[in-house]
């Protein structure tokens, strides 16, 4: 094989790739008599028809497969024989490149490569070095996640007699609507449940400004006027009153801080063993907290210490994942379930999207390159080992099994596991820096 790399520009190569005779006539000779094997002419036995025959009825389509035959085997090999990593390939359409027997075939493909990283400090001698954070578990934080336990394990009891509802009470309503003077189906609430203060509405009305003073076995109405473009006709242009009933007004109490309390909230003997419980767990929230400020910074600096040109390929698909995941996580939340996809690069939407992220996916990229690198240069690698602690993370992330995660990444197909192996490595990478980095004080 005979190659000639030509350099486009930073980020592209032209690679004149040229497959010698011998080897073409070789797959000739394979791919007729693969087809030799599979059709059936009249007259002859199964793989005995003569080549002069099937090189007269067949002989375009066999080209085509020698084509597509070498094309990718041979640009593998270029690829190798270059030392460069694509990014995007771009190999002429069959129809623009001709093979023949007895002739070397040659092509043409234009590379996207990867930027080659010269590193910069990251271990030592030269680690980077990290202010420490100081930050530290107070008494007053365990005090108060104790206190959010106690809110949690409250319980409504009956107020005293005669109590006017207040902000913080609960009151417990029946309301029906009527239009006209007779019930309208629809509007009826039986026992519901009203936290004043919390200016919730039910049945699309606001009933919180006509309760405070209000004492059990009161009623109250509440006119609601409707617009004549309501899309509920029967009550568009007219006016529904709702009579609220305090069917009895409840107050939260809360419980003793004492070792029964801590027996209701688990299996702990005594309150002193789950304020160590608490800030225990608040401490490892705490240390991871700190660990990915860190590490947060540690990628800040090594995209502000290193300068190379981004491969245009990886910066646009990065930038369309992002939007993608912005526009149907807008979507999930509104609730919107038509047809017309918000996803598409041609909305509104995605091109301001695409504007405003751009930066973010420009920094990603970057970074995950140096990381690449790093990991390159480092020998650190992607075990299985690595891969199974990691689907066992998503699978409790997520709360389904790990057998359900690992068919879902088996479906998603080859490109869903090099990205798994992508991210892991990444993350292997920056933990390195991490270790190696110096934090002062």
């Amino acid at each position: 094989m005979k190659m000639e790399m030509t350099e486009l520009g930073p980020m592209k190569r032209a690679l004149k790739i040229e497959v010698p005779a011998d080897e073409v006539n070789l797959r000739f000779v394979q791919a007729y008599s693969e087809l030799n094997r599979q059709v059936r002419i009249p007259g002859f036995r199964p793989g005995k028809a003569p080549l002069q025959l099937l090189e007269k009825r067949y002989a375009k389509t066999i080209e085509e497969d020698v084509i597509r035959s070498l094309v990718p085997d041979y640009y593998d090999r270029a690829i190798r024989q270059a030392g460069i990593v694509p990014v995007l390939v771009e190999i002429p359409p069959l129809e623009r490149v001709k093979v023949k027997k007895d002739t070397p075939f040659s092509f043409t493909a234009t590379v996207e490569i990867k930027p080659t990283i010269e590193l910069r400090d990251y271990k030592a001698p030269n680690p980077i070095s990290l202010k420490q954070d100081q930050r530290t578990v107070t008494d007053e934080q365990v005090e108060k996640a104790l206190n959010v336990l106690r809110e949690q394990m409250a319980q409504l009891h009956p107020a005293p007699a005669g109590t006017t509802l207040a902000d913080g009470d609960y009151a417990v309503l029946d309301i029906e609507g009527t239009l006209d003077g007779k019930a309208l189906e629809g509007t009826t609430k039986e026992g519901y449940l009203h936290k004043m203060g919390s200016h919730a509405s039910v049945l699309g009305i606001d009933i919180e400004a006509h309760l405070p003073g209000k004492k059990e076995g009161e009623s109250i109405t509440v006119p609601q006027a409707y617009p004549a473009t309501h899309p509920d006709t029967r009550v568009a242009g007219k006016t529904v009153n709702f009579r609220c009933t305090i069917k009895s007004v409840k107050q939260k109490q809360l419980p003793a801080l004492d070792d029964e309390f801590a027996k209701d909230c688990g299996p702990y003997q005594s309150l002193q063993e789950i304020r160590e419980k608490l800030r225990a767990e608040m401490e490892r929230a705490l240390k991871k907290d700190i660990e990915d400020s860190y590490k947060d910074t540690i990628l800040k600096r090594l995209a502000e210490t290193h300068h190379f040109e981004l491969p245009g390929t990886l910066v646009e698909r990065e930038l369309s994942a992002m939007v993608r995941q912005q526009l149907q996580s807008r979507q999930r939340k509104s609730g919107d379930q038509s047809d017309t996809s918000p996803t598409s690069p041609q909305t509104e939407d995605a091109k301001k999207l695409q504007e405003e992220l751009r930066p973010e996916a420009e920094r990603r990229v970057k970074v995950g390159l140096i990381l690449e690198a790093l990991a390159a240069k480092e020998s650190i690698t992607v075990t299985s080992e690595d891969l199974s602690n990691e689907i066992t993370r998503l699978a409790a992330e997520v709360k389904l099994s790990v057998e359900e995660v690992t068919r879902m990444i088996q479906a998603g197909g080859q490109d869903t596991l090099d990205d798994l192996r992508s991210r892991i490595l990444a993350d292997k990478a920056l933990d390195f820096v991490y270790k190696h980095a110096m934090i002062q004080g």
